[in-house]
């Protein structure tokens, strides 16, 4: 991209907590403008309950060096991200990096059993089908949905990242039929994306951390089993976003331990973790 990151304008949807919170404390590290999105805040509803709200984002965005904004918004809504994304722009003028890691699949979830009563990793066919619908609506729609509202800007200034947070399906299964399916759409619309988009000097892909230390997981016991922070993955975006031949990573699956190796950023302790392997 043209822009340094130091003067980047972002959209970060799905980033009161978790993988989403840390892109954009990645990028506000990189003096970025972010507006940070979610369903959860100070005024209204919060998702699950959960205390974490795109306010207490955005005065995270602003403590690390960058600019936050927030909005809320429901990303599976296509009036309410095509609002987002109007307002942002006549806001901003502009958005250079959009990122999606809006995901409800986990919404219920407990580590072990869905909402539904099935467990993770249950055989498919001892499943209920209207997981795959919930995982698709939660996950793959809102990315589809981001992406069609920033496109039409993107490509008018002929430039713009746009990312899906994602893992990466080439190694292994994932371990759950409707996970792992949902996974690959995400992939697969990354790449669709960024076939559609190369011409006009945008680029598209998708991004595949390791075991992220969120708060679900340290909540859940298993940070001892992750393999980077949310702030890893935000150091992974901002590089991206500073990168003039960015375009080489288009519709491709990038790994952060990948990347770190590539542009030299660390996690939080300093170190670099080895890529992750299902």
């Amino acid at each position: 991209m043209e822009t340094g990151a130091q003067h980047v304008v972002a959209l970060v949807a799905g980033a009161s907590r978790g993988v989403g919170l840390g892109i954009a404390l990645g990028l506000a590290e990189a003096g970025a403008t972010v507006i940070v999105t979610g369903r959860s805040s100070e005024a209204g509803a919060r998702t699950e309950g959960r205390p974490e709200t795109v306010e207490d984002a955005a005065r995270a965005v602003e403590a690390a060096g960058g600019r936050g904004y927030p909005y809320v918004c429901d990303h599976g809504s296509e009036r309410e991200v095509d609002g987002l994304v109007a307002w942002a722009l006549r806001r901003f003028g502009r958005i250079d990096v959009a990122i999606s890691s809006v995901w409800g699949g986990n919404e219920g979830f407990d580590g072990e059993t869905f909402p539904d009563g099935s467990r993770w990793g249950t055989p498919f066919w001892r499943r209920p089908a209207g997981l795959t619908s919930r995982f698709h609506e939660t996950g793959v729609r809102p990315a589809l949905l981001l992406a069609r509202a920033v496109a039409p800007a993107m490509v008018a200034a002929r430039r713009g990242l746009i990312g899906f947070v994602s893992f990466d399906t080439s190694e292994g299964y994932l371990g759950d039929v409707f996970y792992d399916g949902a996974k690959h759409a995400l992939n697969r619309l990354a790449f669709a994306c960024a076939q559609e988009l190369a011409p006009h000097g945008v680029t598209a892909l998708a991004l595949s951390p390791g075991r992220v230390a969120t708060e679900r997981v340290r909540e859940a016991g298993e940070a001892d089993a992750a393999t980077e922070t949310p702030l890893f993955v935000g150091r992974a975006v901002a590089a991206l976003a500073a990168d003039p031949e960015v375009a080489r990573h288009a519709g491709r699956v990038v790994a952060t331990a990948d990347l770190a190796r590539l542009y030299g950023f660390t996690d939080r302790d300093g170190g670099v973790p080895e890529r992750f392997r299902p």
